[in-house]
């Protein structure tokens, strides 16, 4: 049988088993022989590419397909602290997602990407495309950025929220068909979960839909964040409101812009409205009230509706059961039914005749 054996250590290692534990599982297996055979090197028997088939519980079909979605930098808090295998498993959840993303082409259209990448590189700043980005998403220029879901998946983004570690803020890349997509940890604040996807934003703007050489450094986070905070909170019109911010004003600010109050307290010291000492002495102060911990005022925040809306469209109007469907995308039934969100949604997509 000819299997793609990037394919076999996918499904390996989303199982969470190491080629010793697999070997250890299947009779007649040699960790020495299956670590030749995933490295392109040697060959295993129809007869025991059968049993670890059946043993990893993957369709036939999947081995023979060649899914990459390859995530440059998802964002990880305390990237020490996270085990390998949690890592390894947001990781192959991403690329899983985005091969069921590009699965569905076959039967639905997901909107087009409408929105114009920038060469940072070539002279443009994060704060100036963040600006840009949010005229042509027509957000006026004293409003904060309301349905954030809705206005980026408007534009073609398609996003879905994980169940994960604390650890996990979000990823974004191009699929292996060519579509753009955020995933994000589903736990967070609204606030938080809003500045990742305007991160994640940056870096689809500025580091992955354009094809821009990009380098490969601490550079590109900064960058993000730069544009997060000028999307969301634009200088020029939050700039007066920041001028002798006091911890009095944080709440106020944070529920008409929507976003953290140490993010409004990081972005007064970063456009010159406070001193750094009043910086460090808001931060004290805020820690000191337990702020750090819980802000106290959860903002507003629409929810995604692509993914799950493509789901359901499979489920309802094209009338697949989650079997069929699992079958018809090569993926085990557990793996499908684990993304695939059924809740109730509405949005603007259509089936393929």
């Amino acid at each position: 049988m000819e299997i793609n054996y990037k394919q076999l250590i996918f499904a390996r290692e989303y199982r969470n088993y190491s080629q010793t534990d697999l070997a250890s599982k299947i009779n007649g297996l040699s960790q020495s022989n299956l670590s030749k055979f995933e490295k392109g090197f040697g060959s295993l028997s129809d007869e025991m590419v059968n049993k670890i088939i059946r043993f990893l519980e993957f369709p036939e079909g999947f081995f023979t397909k060649e899914i990459s979605n390859k995530v440059e930098n998802p964002h990880y808090r305390k990237r020490t602290a996270i085990t390998k295998s949690k890592r390894q498993d947001i990781e192959y959840s991403i690329k899983v997602i985005g091969f069921i993303i590009d699965q569905m082409t076959h039967s639905i259209e997901w909107p087009d990407f409408g929105l114009t990448p920038f060469d940072i590189e070539g002279g443009f700043s994060p704060e100036k495309a963040a600006g840009f980005i949010r005229k042509q998403m027509g957000i006026p220029v004293n409003e904060p950025v309301r349905m954030i879901y809705n206005l980026l998946e408007s534009n073609g983004i398609i996003i879905v929220e994980i169940e994960t570690t604390e650890y996990f803020d979000g990823a974004s890349f191009i699929t292996d068909k060519g579509f753009p997509v955020i995933v994000i940890n589903k736990a967070f604040s609204n606030d938080r979960k809003r500045f990742t996807l305007a991160h994640e934003l940056g870096h689809l703007i500025m580091h992955i839909t354009g094809h821009f050489p990009i380098p490969d450094d601490r550079r590109l986070e900064d960058e993000a964040n730069n544009f997060a905070s000028e999307f969301l909170m634009p200088e020029d019109a939050i700039k007066p409101a920041l001028r002798g911010l006091r911890l009095a004003y944080l709440s106020e600010l944070k529920r008409y812009w929507l976003t953290s109050m140490a993010s409004i307290i990081r972005r007064a010291k970063d456009l010159g409205c406070i001193s750094l000492d009043k910086y460090k002495y808001m931060n004290i102060e805020f820690s000191r009230r337990g702020l750090k911990r819980d802000e106290g005022i959860n903002v507003f925040i629409d929810a995604p509706k692509l993914f799950t809306t493509g789901y359901k469209m499979h489920r309802n109007e094209l009338e697949y059961t989650d079997e069929e469907l699992a079958k018809a995308f090569n993926l085990p039934l557990d793996i499908l039914q684990r993304f695939c969100s059924p809740s109730r949604t509405n949005s603007k997509l259509r089936v393929l005749i």
